[in-house]
This record gives structure tokens, sequence and C-alpha cells, in this order.
């Protein structure tokens, strides 16, 4: 497991791409606000992607497409991964959940 430090690290490092990419497209199409531990990304139609932290078990928690799915860090990929073992990686899942609720993935640079 990630110590808190590290964790931070990686966890504003994801909040700072994901807003990154959100900044591409038209505010019309996505608008997204980071409030501290959760970055919230909202289409046009009123649907959302929500990503937040879960500091006590140093997971990146991400809800959208009518379901939640927990990432914690794989020091082995250096990427995050779901917690069930289902091969989703973080950053695509977000930009997957965007691209149903905005009709286009996120672009990330």
């Amino acid at each position: 497991m990630l110590d808190e430090a590290d964790y931070n690290q990686k966890v504003a490092q994801v909040f700072k791409r994901i807003l990154a990419a959100a900044d591409r497209l038209d505010p019309d199409v996505l608008e997204a606000e980071s409030t501290g531990d959760m970055v919230t990304l909202t289409a046009a139609s009123g649907e959302k992607c929500v990503v937040n932290t879960q500091r006590a078990v140093r997971q990146i928690w991400v809800a959208g497409k009518s379901q939640g799915i927990h990432f914690s860090w794989d020091d082995a990929t250096g990427q995050w991964r779901d917690d069930k073992g289902k091969g989703l990686e973080l950053f695509a899942w977000v930009s997957e959940v965007v691209e149903a609720i905005a009709g286009t993935p996120l672009p990330y640079p």
C-alpha cells in the first residue's frame, strides 16, 4: 500500500491530468470542477462522473455509468487498476464514462 505522501502525490497527478483533459473540451459539452478530494465532470445533460479519494484505503473511486469502481495503485504496471480484477485502468475508465455521458472521450494530453 502507498504511504500517505506517495498517495497524495499520485492523486494530485490524477486530478491534474483529468482536469487538463476536460479543459480541452468545449465547456458546453463537459464541465469540470475540483473540490479538494473530488473532481466532478458534468455533461450538458446533467449526468456526472465523479472521481473521489478513498484515503483510508489509499484508493480512488470513480462513479459513473450507474456504478462505482475502486482503483488501487499497481506498482507492477505503474497504473491505477480496479480492485476487482476486471482489467480496468483508471484513465481509460474515466474516459469511457465521459464518452457515455457527453458523447466524446476525454482527450488526455
